[in-house]
């Protein structure tokens, strides 16, 4: 443990410039830095991974909320891709960022998306920046739905829980458009003028219809976590669907501006009661 708190202390100055305080952390990118390396869980090896987690969702706030999935492979040559609709997207379970939107079945550039997923498949996501319970996740590749919008922007609305309460929901827009931009609103979705890593989102949307409903669902899977955050999205027509859970957002390197909101969000993370001899 010693050597890969060392490595992390390394990896995070490199990132951030500043001293990481494993002793003592208190800000938010610290505490994310500290559960890292203490509170990597087996139940979050589970929730990490895109495929196990469904059956968390099925249980705890039902199967209506999960992307319909279209298959479950260990290998990129036994998909049968005769079977698969003309859109869909495909996906490794075991990262963030590892899946590709397939939107024309009929253009589809086998030998590269191959070369892509087998790339993805032979990397440990864990080791990427010591988010060590994606580690031990069993790698696999899915295929699910596409959600389509007509405006073909998908909102992603983040559910930020601590202590399994939501706290605040952060909007994702324009990915697939103009850039990504990002908001944060309270839960009476009055929109706040703090953002990280990413430029803010001058737009204020209007609160969602869904919007107790949304934070609903996020504390029933939240529930005795210290922090995670919780993704959804809503379609135009008004359906939520399940993203992911989140337990390092940003891997804990986040830029916050104002820089003071890395102290405010780290006092709403209560560390679990862990030993701490080795820091």
């Amino acid at each position: 443990m010693f050597n890969i708190s060392l490595r992390l202390k390394i990896w995070y100055f490199l990132k951030t410039f500043n001293f990481l305080n494993l002793k003592n952390p208190i800000t938010f990118n610290e505490k994310i830095q500290w559960m890292k390396l203490y509170d990597s869980t087996p139940i979050k090896t589970r929730l990490a991974d895109k495929y196990l987690v469904r059956d968390w969702v099925k249980e705890r706030i039902g199967e209506e909320y999960l992307i319909p999935l279209l298959g479950v492979w260990d290998n990129f040559d036994d998909i049968d891709f005769s079977k698969l609709p003309q859109k869909f997207v495909l996906k490794c379970n075991h990262g963030c960022a590892y899946n590709i939107i397939v939107k024309d079945k009929s253009k589809l550039d086998y030998k590269k998306i191959k070369k892509q997923i087998n790339k993805w498949m032979s990397r440990d996501y864990g080791q990427r920046g010591f988010e060590m319970h994606y580690s031990n996740i069993k790698r696999k590749i899915i295929v699910e739905e596409y959600i389509e919008n007509i405006n073909d922007d998908l909102y992603d609305y983040k559910v930020w829980c601590f202590g399994g309460k939501a706290h605040y929901i952060q909007f994702l827009s324009e990915r697939n458009t103009n850039g990504l931009k990002m908001a944060f609103y309270d839960k009476n979705w009055i929109k706040q003028d703090f953002v990280y890593s990413h430029p803010l989102d001058k737009k204020i949307l209007p609160k969602p219809k869904q919007l107790n409903l949304l934070l609903e669902l996020a504390e029933k899977l939240a529930k005795d976590f210290s922090h995670v955050r919780v993704d959804f999205y809503i379609t135009n027509s008004g359906k939520i669907y399940f993203g992911e859970m989140t337990f390092t957002s940003c891997s804990g390197i986040c830029k916050w501006k104002p820089k003071k909101m890395d102290r405010y969000f780290g006092d709403l993370i209560k560390l679990p009661n862990i030993i701490k001899s080795n820091q």
